[in-house]
């Protein structure tokens, strides 16, 4: 019969003194101080994690970050250091895991390193834990693994992360103003409406004519508010917990990313974005050796678009049958002709991926002139649009005062 094991929880320096957290499972906290030494650490403390209460030094679920790709950027980087070096994979393991600051990482380097001590493949344990490793992480991983040249291929991975999470950060650079600034505007017309306007419809009272039209739409609006507020909160953190749980459906995931590359103004800059990561994916996977149908497959799964996925999915049919790989992304409109003349003259010359990398950089390019474009364009829309709706506010407010000076003086 097996042992019963106990979740244990601990804190512990490295040789290099700095704190390292961590979970494993023990027959007694004896043992699992045995397991943290047997890492080489020092344990500071380790206890039972059922005796933490709510005090579990945060090792709890929700409050646990999901790897970045700034993490996971840098964790390839080491590891592919490391393993160029001579440094053997199952001490590679071990380090990064120690070195890195998200916890749900650091636990899939250390049940990775686990698996791989017992005679797994490193690609094949990181496979079981889609939460942690990224698809194209594992499979370019696996090639690297085939071939002999693991380090080269962690090194792609490393490189790919790094060049979207600098497009990823590019495109939030553009967004955030527009959506700051609305949300200012938003709140400063709620306030004037709760607070601002019932002092002035008091001060109205007194006045006894009937008040201008646009007064009184203010004056309404803001009578309601009581109402429609509250319920504008709780509908909008209704509809966001509703696409939290459902972003992941067909039906959902088919009407938000048509509409994101449709969609005025920004449309375009989704739409390059979207080329671009498909293109720099593909380009990846084919390049560490990948075969064109498993390749095509792949980043279809991890486009982050399902228009670019269906197009793809189309694709990977088209070349199973012996067909061109550019014919099905011509009869889409989120590929330009561009693009797909590229990829047919890289088909037909043999260097698909050389031609799908040239494509990748050009539209990198292409999202940082969009991204800095929109950002000089809307400013002054925004402006313009706060000025007149808090303007408009303003003059309705006055009207009243202003024909009653008009009376006095006539």
């Amino acid at each position: 019969m097996a042992e019963s094991t106990t979740l244990y929880v601990y804190r512990a320096r490295n040789s290099a003194g700095k704190t390292v957290k961590g979970r494993l499972h023990a027959a007694s906290e004896a043992a699992a101080v045995n397991a943290v030494e047997a890492q080489g650490l020092i344990p500071v403390w380790v206890k039972d994690n059922d005796s933490l209460g709510l005090n579990k030094d945060l090792n709890i679920a929700f409050l646990e970050k999901k790897p970045s790709l700034k993490d996971l950027a840098i964790a390839s980087q080491q590891l592919s250091v490391m393993v160029g070096s001579g440094v053997t994979i199952l001490r590679a393991l071990e380090i990064v895991g120690q070195q890195t600051e998200n916890q749900i990482l650091a636990k899939g380097f250390a049940d990775t390193r686990r698996e791989v001590g017992q005679g797994s493949s490193l690609s094949s344990a990181m496979e079981r834990r889609p939460k942690v490793f990224p698809l194209i992480m594992v499979n370019l991983v696996r090639v690297g693994e085939a071939g002999g040249f693991l380090d080269e291929a962690l090194e792609s991975v490393a490189k790919n992360f790094e060049t979207e999470l600098k497009l990823q950060q590019k495109v939030k650079g553009a967004m955030a103003y527009p959506v700051v600034v609305l949300f200012v505007a938003i709140l400063s017309v709620i306030a004037m409406l709760v607070f601002v306007v019932p002092t002035f419809e008091s001060l109205f009272a007194g006045f006894g004519d009937e008040l201008p039209l646009p007064t009184q739409i203010l004056v309404a609006m803001s009578r309601s508010a009581v109402i429609w507020v509250p319920l504008l909160v709780i509908v909008s953190i209704a509809v966001a917990f509703w696409y939290s749980r459902n972003k992941h459906e067909e039906k959902v995931r088919k009407f938000v990313d048509t509409s994101k590359v449709n969609m005025p103004i920004f449309g375009q800059l989704f739409r390059k974005v979207a080329i671009a990561r498909f293109s720099r994916n593909l380009a990846v996977m084919l390049n560490a050796g990948v075969p064109m149908l498993q390749a095509i497959g792949l980043v279809a799964k991890v486009s982050n678009n399902w228009v670019i996925e269906q197009a793809l999915l189309e694709a990977e049919n088209s070349v199973r049958h012996g067909r061109p790989f550019a014919l099905p992304l011509a009869q889409h409109e989120v590929f330009p002709p561009m693009v797909t003349q590229m990829v047919a003259v890289g088909e037909d010359s043999g260097a698909l991926d050389k031609m799908l990398k040239s494509i990748a950089e050009f539209y990198d390019r292409e999202v940082e002139t969009a991204a800095d474009q929109l950002t000089s364009l809307i400013e002054p829309l925004l402006i313009v649009l706060v000025g007149v709706v808090i303007g408009g506010m303003v003059v309705a407010l006055y009207l009243p005062i202003f024909g009653l000076v008009g009376a006095i003086q006539g």
